[in-house]
Order: C-alpha cells, then structure tokens, then sequence
C-alpha cells in the first residue's frame, strides 16, 4: 500500500495571489487555499516528499511529519528547491544527513543556491545533505522503488516519479508516448492542471484530461492549480463521475493492496 498526502496543490505563486482579489483568492473555502505543489508519499515506514518548495517547513509543521528518509526533485524551480534548507530539523532530530535525488542539473542548482550547505568550511548547523544523482533509470530509497517518468516543462526536462501503483506529474505540458507506457496500470495518478486555457509550460485542463485518459488509471487529481482554475466547490461534476478530482491541500489518499 502506498499513501500519498497532498502538502500543496497550487502554482508558483500559490492561492491566494499576492494582491488578488478575483472570487478565488477571496474565497472562504479551505480548499482553495493552495500552497505551493509538493506531496508526502509513504510506503511501509519509509517517507519521501517530493519536491521542498517556500511553503516546505510550514507543511511538514501542518501535517505533522516527524521523520523524513528523502526528498526527491522534479526539477530546479525555485517554487520546487526553495525550501530545502528547512531539512536542518530533520539532520538535528534524525541525527544523519537527507538523502536528495535529483538530475545533474538540479543538483547543481542545489550547490549553487544552498552553497553554504556544500561549502568546505561550513558553518555550524548548516543543512546536511547526501546528494543522489538520477536519471531515467528506476532507483531505491530505503528498499522503495522509484521509477523516473520524463516530461518537459516547455523546453525544461522535468521528472515525474511512479512508486507502487501511484503516479505523480507536475510542471508539465508535454509527456511523450513511450513514458505514458511506464505508467501504465497505476491506479492512482496525480497530474498538474494549471487553468482552463493553453499554458506555455503547463497542461491545462483539457490537457491534464487528455493525459489521464491515455494512462488511464483507476482515480486521478489534479494538482498545480492556479487562481485561474476556479474555485475547488465549482469543479465539473463529470470529473468526479469519471474518477478524476481537484486535489486539495491536506487531502490524503491511498493506494489499495494487490
């Protein structure tokens, strides 16, 4: 069984925008109250977040996340890397340091912008991180097996990550035929759905449909939302009927037993 927790649904710059008023960002819905996009998956006692972006200690805080055994990356935006130095708290309680997988890109994205974390000399107290690089190839945490699933973040390759019967997409807008194959026969898949209309670098919604009907698993979220989507009450009610829902912050969800 693999257990997903949704820390954030939202875009880059989350739900509420920063001096938006429109009738999303005023709502008085919880659900559309969207941090930046990030899940917690657990599979046995192993827990793996992917991706730590600015909201990263404020959902391990919510959510209550007292152990941590990695961080896996999609890429280096920083609404995705910004809050990697928040796992000091797990170095300092768990006494080893995080374990990170990303590409060669990412992980030097991540020595440039944490520099003081990879520094010779370092400070006292700065995060302390393992470094993981990966590829395509599928990979082990702690006895877990991750399968890389590659997209494009408009020209930018990105990964999404299979673990189990459990698919998680985000910053995409293009996912070619031979990688919707390595997704075939999950039950659960998480895909990011920004707005209604064509986005540069992001599915939108019709897109994010598009791809869910290729893979075709039992249950779908979507996820990456933005202010632009609507409010999470006035989603489609075909969507539920076919399986497919708006994903929400602190919304969790599981995987059933084969």
């Amino acid at each position: 069984m693999t257990k997903l927790t949704f820390l954030g649904t939202g875009t880059s710059q989350g739900v509420p925008m920063i001096g938006c008023h429109c009738r999303v960002c005023d709502s008085p819905d919880s659900s559309d109250k969207r941090l930046r996009s990030s899940v917690l998956i657990e599979q046995g006692d192993v827990s793996i977040v992917i991706d730590s972006g600015p909201d990263f200690r404020q959902q391990m805080l919510r959510e209550q996340v007292n152990r941590l055994d990695a961080i896996l990356f999609t890429h280096n935006h920083k609404d995705h890397i910004a809050g990697l130095d928040d796992v000091r708290a797990y170095n300092y309680i768990q006494g080893v340091p995080m374990d990170v997988y990303g590409e060669p890109y990412v992980l030097e994205t991540l020595k440039r912008e944490f520099g003081y974390a990879f520094a010779r000399d370092r400070y006292p107290g700065v995060p302390e991180i393992n470094l993981h690089r990966i590829d395509r190839e599928p990979f082990q945490v702690k006895g877990v097996t991750v399968i890389p699933i590659r997209g494009y973040h408009m020209r930018l390759p990105v990964l999404g990550f299979r673990i189990g019967r459990l698919a998680y997409l985000t910053d995409m807008n293009r996912i070619d035929a031979e990688e919707i194959d390595r997704l075939k026969g999950v039950e659960i898949l998480v895909v990011n759905a920004l707005r209604h209309e064509k986005h540069l670098s992001h599915f939108s919604l019709s897109e994010a449909l598009e791809v869910i009907g290729r893979v075709n698993p039992d249950r779908a979220y979507l996820t990456h939302i933005s202010h632009q989507l609507g409010r999470h009450a006035e989603a489609d009610p075909r969507l539920a009927a076919n399986y497919i829902y708006y994903a929400y912050d602190g919304l969790k969800i599981q995987t059933h037993d084969l």
